[in-house]
């Protein structure tokens, strides 16, 4: 299909309605990164002012980060599509517009995504890049409040540790492994396209 083809007005419209969609995931994005901030910082207060709160419920937090962070890395992945309608947009149609040669297949790959939607980020690359970015911080300042609660305790942390039958020392290696997990899938975190 080729340019002559294709109504300018309605590629015009395409351009616009795709930079707004693009704006709008942006925004969802943040929404999203500062609920996960704000339950955080509540749940993390209230387990470190009272003496009374067992430390166990530092792990409250650390799901709903988790589920944020998965949630975000849905709407990345929208981005991302959207991302790439655009570039397929500026670079055929405005380049083409301003003066440069088309660039092959562009009319067609823009069309398969609308007719085809699929991210050119998949779901675990989305959220290692939404990890790398911003929840590698906040699952850390989690575990440090988590080690800070149990210090406080007056007991051994390793001895702190423990829930219920579970002792300390597997509940901490657990905590251990998950954010070397978590800090592993952030290091992994490709870098996107620009734009």
């Amino acid at each position: 299909m080729g340019l002559e083809k294709l109504d300018r007005s309605t590629l015009i419209h395409l351009y616009r309605g795709e930079l707004q969609r693009m704006t709008t995931y942006r925004i969802r994005l943040d929404t999203t990164s500062n609920w996960a901030l704000g339950a955080t910082v509540a749940v993390t207060t209230f387990t470190l002012g009272k003496e009374s709160v067992p430390h166990v419920l530092m792990a409250l937090p650390f799901v709903l980060t988790t589920v944020f962070a998965l949630l975000e890395a849905r709407r990345m992945q929208d981005l991302e599509l959207i991302r790439y309608r655009v570039r397929l947009l500026e670079q055929g149609f405005l380049a083409t517009a301003l003066g440069h040669a088309e660039p092959a297949r562009w009319a067609e790959q823009l069309s398969d995504s609308l007719m085809n939607p699929r991210s050119p980020l998949g779901l675990f690359d989305a959220l290692a890049v939404r990890i790398q970015r911003n929840y590698i911080w906040l699952f850390a300042t989690l575990y440090a409040a988590w080690w800070l609660k149990l210090s406080l305790s007056g007991a051994p942390v390793l001895v702190a540790a423990g829930v219920g039958p579970a002792p300390g020392w597997l509940v901490a290696a657990s905590a251990s492994l998950l954010l070397l997990l978590v800090t592993l899938m952030a290091a992994r975190a490709r870098p996107l396209l620009p734009g």
